[in-house]
């Protein structure tokens, strides 16, 4: 394996928050015989269940996560394979398959797929029942990242200016765990380290060559992002509210933001069924994996980014920064006293409004809110294609935090949000994307930019999709059959 030093960025970033995060005590949930889900990312049996805070169900997710994004030389060979699946059972056999070690699942991309004989990959690919075409496709750049052709955002600050680039990766490992020192563990043994829990144990190597592209480390627990900005002295780090565990200062785990895992494979699960995978099919337990890379203009966001000759306080309040979140009118009242410091909530909550209810008002509630208070927020523009007819989620996020120089106009460490999910295909997940930026309500209602959601505040640098295997084919899927 070749890692050209892409293994840094989030080995770096493993090591600032050492110090800072906490590595929680969680009670055991699933029996050690119990066994491994086939839906590789179906972390439900083995996490502790959710906690209530102001009302609103949290599931707090492992604390770390790293992206591992890779090429591949040539296509693999049925000893690759072989070699693929150990190693994935070398990590499980050496760390608890829990929050408390280390979670690990495998995705390939179209470039993958594209090594295999046509006949082959078109015969278990699933297609979808709504228009006919196949689950896994190429990213495409959603409607306001910068690119050829897309809409300008006027008020996207030139450092955030960044174009996007649709990666051509071929396999993606995704790392989780609450022990930073455990994920640091196993990025490196897959990169190469050939040391595993302190032992000699060989890092895998595969006839196919392997070259780590890039790593992407992730961050989830309360209070955490406020202490990172202290620490790096932000002109922001006093707005963020200390309770959230979230860069923007509202959580992003309520249970009811998300389906259950059956849900959004290929196969679907309690009346979700979007493709043709049957029970039993090559891919019927498998799901798309969408991986992007975001910049944070977070001083845009709490500071509001103009000159202080404008007024004396050019500081966003909390009510404002909940109809960009959530939509409008804002779902609890601001502090009258400071809507500004550690958020500005609420102080009769106990988390200060970092935890809100994700609540559904309808596809079209996006468009009401345009029409009727002339600004949409963003979980009423996700909500026009993200759900079904009653509400359910039809997606499940992972993303969370990151504090890294990637792609940085100043190649200084900036505030990210890692986002990852699971959808029933690349379709789905453009659909709901370009729904979100929500570009022709902005352009029929002819609304301002800074009454538009998140949009200005975000910068996608990277996206990339995947197709993450049912666990019984996580090793170089379909090779068996060439």
């Amino acid at each position: 394996m070749r890692t050209a030093g892409a293994i840094t960025g989030a080995l770096g970033t493993l090591a600032i928050l050492q110090d800072g995060a906490l590595v929680p005590q969680r009670l055991a949930m699933a029996d050690p015989a119990t066994s491994f889900p086939d839906i590789q990312f179906d972390l439900g049996p083995f996490s502790p269940p959710a906690v209530t805070y102001d009302g609103i169900p949290i599931g707090m997710p492992p604390v770390h996560t790293v992206f591992l994004t890779a090429t591949l030389a040539r296509t693999p060979s049925k000893a690759d394979q072989s070699r693929m699946e150990s190693a994935l059972r070398t990590i499980e056999a050496n760390y608890p398959y829990a929050p408390a070690g280390i979670f690990t699942h495998v995705a390939y991309s179209d470039n993958y797929f594209n090594r295999l004989p046509a006949s082959l990959v078109n015969a278990n690919m699933p297609r979808t029942l709504s228009g006919n075409q196949p689950v896994l496709k190429r990213a495409v750049p959603a409607p306001t990242d910068v690119a050829p052709g897309n809409h300008v955002l006027q008020l996207r600050r030139d450092e955030f200016n960044v174009p996007v680039r649709m990666e051509s990766n071929d396999v993606l490992f995704t790392v989780r765990g609450d022990d930073p020192s455990y994920v640091a563990d196993v990025v490196q043994w897959l990169s190469g380290s050939n040391r595993l829990v302190g032992r000699t144990i060989n890092s895998p190597r595969f006839d196919a060559g392997m070259k780590i592209t890039s790593s992407r480390a992730m961050f989830v627990q309360i209070g955490l992002p406020r202490y990172i900005a202290a620490n790096a002295g932000t002109s922001y780090a006093t707005f963020v509210n200390s309770d959230s565990p979230m860069w923007m200062g509202f959580a992003d785990q309520q249970v009811g933001a998300a389906a259950p895992a059956s849900d959004v494979t290929f196969l679907g699960d309690h009346g979700i069924h979007l493709s043709n995978a049957t029970a039993g099919s090559y891919f019927d337990n498998g799901a798309i994996q969408h991986l992007s890379h975001v910049l944070l203009d977070l001083e845009q966001f709490y500071v509001d980014g103009r000159d202080p000759a404008d007024g004396p306080d050019t500081r966003e309040p909390f009510d404002e920064r909940v109809q960009y979140m959530f939509h409008s009118p804002p779902v609890v009242e601001q502090d009258p006293n400071d809507p500004f410091y550690n958020g500005g909530g609420p102080k009769n909550l106990t988390m200060q409004g970092a935890m809100l209810p994700n609540q559904f008002h309808g596809p079209g509630y996006a468009e009401q809110s345009a029409q009727q208070f002339g600004r949409m927020g963003h979980l009423s523009t996700l909500h026009r294609s993200s759900r079904t007819a009653d509400g359910r989620p039809i997606h499940i996020r992972i993303d969370g935090p990151g504090f890294d120089a990637m792609d940085t106009t100043t190649g200084c460490n900036t505030a990210k949000l890692q986002f990852s999910g699971f959808f029933p295909s690349a379709d789905f997940f453009s659909t709901m994307r370009a729904n979100t930026s929500a570009i022709d309500l902005l352009l029929k209602y002819n609304l301002d930019e800074e009454d538009h959601g998140l949009e200005r505040f975000t910068t996608a640098t990277r996206r990339q999709n995947y197709l993450i295997p049912p666990r019984r084919h996580r090793a170089f899927p379909l090779i068996e059959l060439t």
